[in-house]
């Protein structure tokens, strides 16, 4: 179990770029081939994962590795998860301080970009679609989770409107969150 939390996170840690949102895909992926959770607990664990402090793959590793093998399987889960970029990190500070200036390097670097925030549209279209319309591949329809959505997004485009700004991400995590609350808890 340890070595299977550990080879699964590293991977999810090696290759995905872009984040946290670009990874949630590498992550379900990981999480189903193991059995580790199923598609709802994943999709709840990814609302409690933004909701907490810190990076949520860090906080989606701790947790998964604790559901599967306690305080060692947390550890193991965290330091797989983190340990790639860190060591990346390190050996690109220590070989590439001029380098990262370079027009060519800048066209890249920008590429990347464009690649991650199809990767995150990609996966919040997903997201959207599961929460409200149930799993893909048996058509539900819940309304309540259209509502609230349509709720968030006349709350975030409202206050785009009135501060140029918009509204704080917090600000919308903590709305959301006694939303569901509000609505969920009371089933």
């Amino acid at each position: 179990m340890l070595l299977e939390l550990f080879l699964g996170f590293l991977k999810i840690g090696l290759f995905s770029f872009g984040g946290a949102y670009g990874a949630i895909p590498l992550i379900r992926e990981a999480v189903l081939q193991y059995g580790w959770l199923d598609d709802e607990k994943l999709s709840y664990m990814i609302a409690v994962s933004e909701s907490t402090p810190g990076p949520i793959m860090v906080n989606m590793a701790t947790y998964i590795g604790n559901s599967q093998a306690g305080i060692a399987g947390a550890l193991i889960a965290t330091v797989a998860v983190v340990l790639p970029a860190f060591l990346i990190v390190i050996i690109l500070l220590a070989l590439l301080k001029g380098f990262v200036k370079n027009p060519k390097v800048q066209t890249v670097l920008s590429s990347v970009k464009a690649c991650v925030i199809g990767i995150v549209l990609a996966t919040g279209l997903f997201m959207i679609i599961t929460n409200c319309f149930g799993n893909v591949m048996k058509i539900s329809f819940d309304l309540t989770a259209i509502i609230i959505t349509v709720i968030l997004f006349a709350i975030y485009y409202s206050a785009k409107r009135v501060k140029k700004n918009g509204i704080s991400p917090i600000i919308l995590i903590c709305i959301s969150a006694v939303i569901g609350v509000l609505v969920y808890g009371w089933k």
